[in-house]
């Protein structure tokens, strides 16, 4: 089996029969090759330097020998794998020696500089092995003084002569080959062939005719299945690597040495057997529990000295004091229980350093990804509000002591639902309020006397506000869920609800009462700055996403708009190198030639610049004492660096960030800004020369090649004060077209149908362009039609058949499906995805189109989804619900179409109607015959406004209408005239056409 070496010269051949290599090509050609273990170790480097790690989990406890871990070498200023060959301890320190498996070299490193090597890190074999020279022994030459004689005779050392000779062989060889004959206990036997210039020579022959050797006929006493190298298993690989390993010096009982078979899956993972078994040992015996190797994760529990390092941006006017685990949290312990029912098993980073704040009854801002989620606020806020219940429901007042305010309908019932659940919050005695428009609907409003927590939306409050203030004069905790959206959708409301907060809680009456404000949200906005300092006195504000915390640091935001081609030049141009104040400038680019070539650029401008990348690891800490040093007034200190890099600096000060590469995502972009955290502005104090902070700015270049993210950062920048360039936004409108243009084959919004506008078109999958071939109708477009709605969709959306008197197809066909199915019910031969199928509903049978058939699993009943062609629902239905349809009844086309009446919205810019408008609606126009004037259509949907239910009188051609369907939805009071609905659906119609007769494409 033949396989190349390269002996490495640094390594320092001992001798013959200690020979130190690495594998460059394997017996089958499979080795890995340098470029893998570069890899390796650069992982391995901007892991371990990462200052967001919980550096204390990932120490080895304990030390011992043969433990495989990760170290660093100080020489080489690099974190290396390693194999742990002996402690040392005293009276001051622990101390290991070890050997560096991918380096040959031996070091003594202090524990503190040991960790755990995680699973990733362990896929590759070590790279050095130890090799010896097979069949052969040393001689030495033996003089004797007596005789006056010498000769050569066998020796247990080899001479110094063999080895200098030896290394002279490998320093003038070209090219270095070896037969791989067996594996030992600590090393592999080999016969060593060099190239030098045109002469080929064995190694082994060459020391026996040079004498410095002689032919040993020993074989070592191992047998033929023994001559194979040790290899590792391929389990060994899959198994997880613990924060906390306990060393296996010794095999475990039935884990005794063994050789693996020669058919291995992994042939190139051999290894040197010495290693092997420390290996195998402590992977296989370790705690099962793994390390999360993601930091950046929401759920990670973070280290709690150092919010900063790990992301979050902490300000509080009191010291806030983390809290690690939900066992350790001071919480209710029916709340505890329905957070483990929920799966809610672990803090977040949100978590740890706000649910300190809110238990203490802080006024609290919380942005979070978690923030929808009403599990994250609500457990320490329960238990502070059940603990001062105490005190407050003795009061002389009556009424609600706490608020919660939700975006919407939706949100409120979810709230009211988990507070329901398993009655954690029976003290309380929560109620819901939703109310609408109608008139003196907000006076008949009866609030429980022994309702201690009010959940409503802003819009609901105020009106309850307007006709029983007096409610809500004990007012002492509001608490705003998605505050966000509801300073962005209500914000007068919000105003009206927060004046009347702080008149309650300023009271005389109620100053010694507990008072808090809680707010929580998944962005920032401007809206919270104004609650901060007007309502929140001595608050804490905790923030998770890092292009969250640059909002509220109110960093400034500055684009350029550049070709790639000129990026240099656009660089160059931002950098403000005559200031009189101190400035540190981070430029951030994707590659390590990036790197280089913005470096050269920005030295030639007689600046003090810094660099650092993936191929310069090993002066990440120099670089790091470079930039932490004191610097003058005016100085100036530029630092390049990478995405990767970025990470294990460290930075939290620097006074600007330049993003020469543009930021693949949201989350790199905060994670680049949040290296200026040090200097963004605190709005928790009203010390104004504690609130004082550096002037900050992002500087972002955008060139032609960051198309696809254009949409997203203009989103973002649109909520900053940043002045647009007039040919980002033109950029950027002409990406969203493009975009609009891949959603060919995707239905017509249906909000931008049922409303005019869709909620939010910037994340909607659906089509919001008319395509003529996809749009174009059959149904009638003007005039007055008869409809029947069969299904309620929603209080305006409705499925159902329009009437032609002169064509009575369906009914004769339902006619002959009745009386087909009154004699014989026939079973489907086989169920087929799309295929037609009937089912009965009472007395009527149904076409069905089958839309999903999952796999039966030998289950005798099964569940399909079907949608009902002439009734326009979709439901899941039994098998053996299921009826052959004859071919007979398949001619007909589907008599479903949608009914959409115009001009009619949800009340308080909810996005979907309360069920209680649908359920009337439904109860009252379903299977009922209506008339209604067609306005316009597109594709199955007709629009019709308006639609009424007229009734003959007997005896008579008088004809009276009953009711106008927009005028019941009106009156509910939950909703309200849309009147601009039909011009923007025909706005969006003349759009369309307009494109497609300009472009001669379909959009």
């Amino acid at each position: 089996m033949h396989f190349k070496l390269n002996f490495l010269c640094s390594l320092q051949v001992e001798n013959p029969s200690c020979l130190w290599g690495r594998v460059i090509r394997g017996p089958d050609g499979d080795a890995e090759s340098p470029e893998h273990y570069s890899k390796l170790h650069l992982q391995m480097n901007l892991f371990y330097r990462d200052p967001t790690l919980d550096v204390h989990s990932l120490k080895p406890t304990p030390l011992e020998e043969g433990q495989v871990c990760v170290v660093y070498w100080a020489a080489m200023k690099s974190w290396c794998r390693a194999v742990v060959e002996s402690v040392i301890m005293d009276s001051v320190c622990c101390q290991a020696r070890c050997l560096l498996v991918d380096h040959g070299e031996r070091i003594v490193v202090p524990s503190e500089q040991i960790r755990v090597a995680m699973e990733n890190f362990l896929q590759l074999p070590f790279w050095v092995r130890r090799f010896h020279l097979a069949g052969i022994k040393p001689t030495t030459l033996r003089v004797s003084v007596f005789e006056e004689k010498a000769e050569l005779r066998p020796s247990a050392q080899w001479d110094s002569s063999a080895t200098l000779y030896l290394h002279s062989l490998l320093r003038a060889s070209t090219h270095t080959e070896a037969v791989l004959l067996e594996s030992e206990s600590d090393s592999t036997a080999i016969e060593l062939y060099l190239t030098a210039g045109d002469i080929k020579i064995c190694v082994n022959d060459d020391l026996v005719v040079k004498k410095f050797a002689y032919y040993s006929t020993k074989s070592g006493g191992l047998e033929d299945w023994d001559r194979l190298p040790a290899m590792l298993s391929s389990s060994i690989l899959t198994q997880t690597v613990s924060n906390k390993p306990t060393a296996q010096t010794q095999p475990p009982p039935g884990k005794q040495k063994s050789h693996c078979s020669q058919h291995t899956v992994f042939p190139h993972l051999a290894v040197c057997a010495t290693w092997v078994h420390p290996l195998r040992w402590f992977l296989e015996w370790l705690n099962p529990d793994p390390l999360n190797p993601d930091p950046d994760t929401e759920d990670a529990v973070v280290s709690p000295t150092a919010p900063r390092t790990s992301g979050i941006l902490v300000h509080s006017a009191f010291p806030v004091e983390p809290w690690s685990s939900l066992d350790d949290a001071p919480i209710a312990d029916p709340l505890r229980w329905v957070l483990r029912q929920k799966q809610y098993r672990a803090l977040t980073q949100a978590d740890c350093y706000s649910w300190p704040a809110v238990a203490r009854g802080c006024n609290t801002i919380i942005i979070s990804n978690s923030a929808d989620q009403p599990l994250s606020y609500l457990s320490p806020l329960l238990t502070h509000i059940l603990l001062n219940s105490v005190f407050t429901s003795h009061t002389s007042s009556s009424g609600p002591i706490a608020v919660l305010l939700c975006p919407g309908w939706e949100k409120v019932q979810a709230v009211y639902d988990l507070l329901e659940a398993r009655k954690v919050s029976q003290n309380l005695h929560p109620t819901t309020v939703l109310l609408g428009v109608g008139k003196d609907e907000a006076k008949s409003v009866k609030i429980p006397k022994n309702c201690l927590l009010l959940i409503s939306t802003p819009f609901s409050l105020v009106r309850l506000l307007s006709c029983h203030c007096f409610l809500f004069l004990r007012l002492y905790h509001l608490v705003l869920d998605e505050a966000d959206q509801l300073f962005t959708h209500a914000p007068d409301e919000m105003e009206t609800i927060l004046q009347h907060f702080q008149k309650v809680t300023s009271s005389e009456e109620n100053a010694s009462c507990p008072q808090q404000l809680v707010a929580v949200a998944k962005r920032w906005t401007s809206h919270m700055e104004g609650l901060l300092s007007s309502y929140m006195p001595y608050p804490s504000v905790v923030i998770t996403v890092p292009e969250e915390a640059a909002l509220y640091g109110n960093v400034q935001q500055i684009i350029v708009m550049t070709l790639e081609s000129n990026k240099i030049s656009g660089l160059l141009g931002t950098l403000a190198l005559n200031s009189d104040v101190t400035q540190k400038t981070l430029i951030i680019v994707n590659s390590i030639q990036e790197a280089e070539d913005v470096f050269k650029a920005v030295s030639s401008r007689s600046v003090f610049c810094l660099k650092i990348h993936e191929g310069l690891t090993h002066e990440i800490d120099f670089v790091i004492q470079q930039w932490e040093k004191d610097i003058d007034p005016g100085a100036h200190v530029i630092l390049v660096t990478t995405n990767d890099c970025l990470k294990c600096l460290g930075i939290r000060d620097a006074t600007c960030v330049i993003h020469y590469s543009f930021p693949s995502s949201p989350k790199l972009f905060g994670i680049r800004l949040f290296c200026m955290v040090e200097n963004f502005r605190n709005l928790s104090t009203r010390n104004p020369t504690q609130s004082c902070h550096r002037v900050t700015r992002s500087v972002l270049l955008i060139s032609e090649r960051n198309a696809r993210h254009v949409n997203e950062v203009l989103r973002y920048l649109r909520r900053t004060n940043a002045l647009l360039p007039p040919d980002l936004l033109t950029f950027a409108q002409g990406v969203r077209v493009a975009r609009e243009g891949q959603k060919m084959d995707r239905p017509l919004c249906s909000y931008l149908k049922s409303f005019g506008v869709c909620r939010d078109n910037s994340i909607c999958p659906e089509r919001h362009r008319f395509i003529s071939h996809l749009d174009q109708s059959e149904l009638p477009a003007s005039g007055a039609i008869e409809v029947v709605p069969l299904y309620i969709k929603t209080a305006s959306v409705f499925y159902g058949r329009i009437i032609r008197k002169e064509d009575g197809s369906f009914e004769k066909m339902a006619s002959e499906m009745a009386s087909y199915y009154a004699d014989k019910k026939p079973g489907p031969k086989e169920l087929l995805e799309g295929g037609l199928y009937a089912v009965q509903e009472d007395d009527v049978f149904h076409r069905v189109k089958i839309l999903s058939v999952p796999d039966r699993n030998n289950r005798l009943f099964i569940s399909l989804l079907v949608r009902f062609i002439d009734v326009g629902k979709e439901e899941e239905v039994k098998s053996h619900q299921i009826l052959q349809l004859p071919e007979q009844f398949h001619a007909l086309p589907g008599q479903a179409v949608e009914i959409i009446v115009c001009r009619v919205k949800p009340v308080d810019s909810e996005s979907s109607w309360h069920p209680k408008v649908t359920r009337a609606i439904s109860k009252k126009i379903r299977g009922l015959q209506h008339r209604a004037r067609a306005v316009l259509s597109l594709g199955n949907t007709v629009f019709v406004d308006p639609m009424v239910r007229v009734t003959q009188v007997p005896g008579m051609k008088t004809v009276i209408n009953e009711y106008n369907v927009q005028t019941e939805i009106l009156n509910t009071g939950m909703g309200m005239s849309n009147p601009e609905h039909l011009d923007l659906l025909r706005e969006l119609c003349e759009e369309g056409s307009s494109c497609e007769d300009t472009n001669h494409v379909s959009w």
